[in-house]
């Protein structure tokens, strides 16, 4: 068995001990998409059998089930690395059943909640060379903490005061704080360093632990420029918070402000991976664009992609715009 099978099979799909919240394919709600096909494929490696339900969702048969399978689980064990994220396990599948019926395509798709083709969007990958106009600085962000995404359009981050940007601007009194801490806490006066690291953070500060080493950093809430996600109240504002999580947790961004907001946050655009994030919460369907603040038009164009294909929001004929929402919903 591949180990790429064996590792997501003993991770992520433990059989459940009831048939609460059971997905179509026999296992668990929580395990449906990638980690269910993997199942799945663990499960056909061994029997040579498809799973019970499939034939619900496709038009062929068995025979023709068992052969979609074999190639599907001979592609994984290639793919280097394997599929890790529910996009990536659908275009190993589209990619492998390209020459087979539509219909057959979407229903296995369908089967494992998986995309559908016309919901995969193709993103840039690469960061601008130069600062785009009207750019006042750029940094790198630490690692993202997922708690750190309020919603589909903000971003808590932490910056190294190592960094140049904010170098500079550090108060005496947080590195001073700082440094005292260390000592309390080599002298194990635990009481003492956690007063003064409360201290550095009710300046805006925090002592962050990364790869084992603790980094002084300064606090950023970043507004993305140029989109408005649903609220979280508002439907697929979850889904917009959500898919913001995906992409940005545990990973440094590059961040280039633009200027400051009336609520004293960042407004810029983030890079993460070399993937411009407001070009995929835009594609995917879970932001619109923010006209009103932005006039860029490849934005509209990634906008009217994502409606003509109704995807996300736009499944929707005609989804209520955030802006409105907050004037409806303002307390007086």
């Amino acid at each position: 068995m591949g180990n790429a099978l064996r590792f997501l099979y003993g991770k992520c799909c433990q059989p459940t001990t009831t048939d609460e919240s059971l997905g179509p394919h026999g296992v668990s709600a929580a395990t449906v998409g990638v980690s269910a096909l993997a199942h799945d494929l663990f499960n056909f490696e061994i029997t040579s059998q498809v799973p019970e339900g499939l034939g619900r969702y496709v038009v062929s048969s068995r025979k023709a089930q068992s052969n979609w399978y074999r190639k599907i689980l001979e592609a994984w064990k290639q793919a280097k690395p394997p599929p890790q994220t529910a996009e990536e396990a659908s275009r190993l599948v589209i990619e492998i059943l390209k020459r087979h019926q539509k219909a057959d395509v979407e229903g296995l798709l369908s089967f494992y909640g998986l995309p559908l083709p016309h919901t995969l969007v193709e993103l840039s990958t690469e960061a601008p060379v130069s600062l785009p106009e009207g750019i006042l600085f750029e940094f790198q962000t630490l690692p993202v903490d997922p708690k750190a995404v309020a919603d589909g359009d903000t971003i808590t981050v932490y910056v190294s005061t190592s960094d140049p940007v904010v170098s500079s601007s550090v108060p005496r009194e947080v590195n001073v704080a700082a440094a005292q801490r260390a000592k309390a806490r080599e002298k194990k006066n635990y009481t003492k360093a956690d007063e003064l690291h409360q201290k550095i953070v009710d300046s805006g500060y925090r002592v962050l632990s990364i790869q084992n080493e603790e980094v002084l950093a300064r606090k950023f809430r970043i507004r993305l420029r140029g989109i408005d996600a649903p609220e979280s109240q508002m439907p697929f504002g979850k889904e917009a918070q959500q898919e913001l999580l995906k992409i940005v947790q545990w990973k440094s961004l590059k961040v280039l402000v633009y200027g400051e907001d009336q609520y004293g946050r960042c407004v810029g655009d983030i890079y993460c991976n070399g993937i411009f994030v407001q070009e995929a919460m835009l594609k995917k369907g879970l932001a619109w664009h923010y006209i009103a603040y932005d006039k860029r038009m490849v934005f509209a164009k990634w906008e009217k992609e994502a409606r003509q294909k109704r995807i996300g929001l736009w499944a929707s004929s005609n989804p209520e715009k955030p802006w409105d929402w907050r004037k409806n919903n303002r307390r007086e």
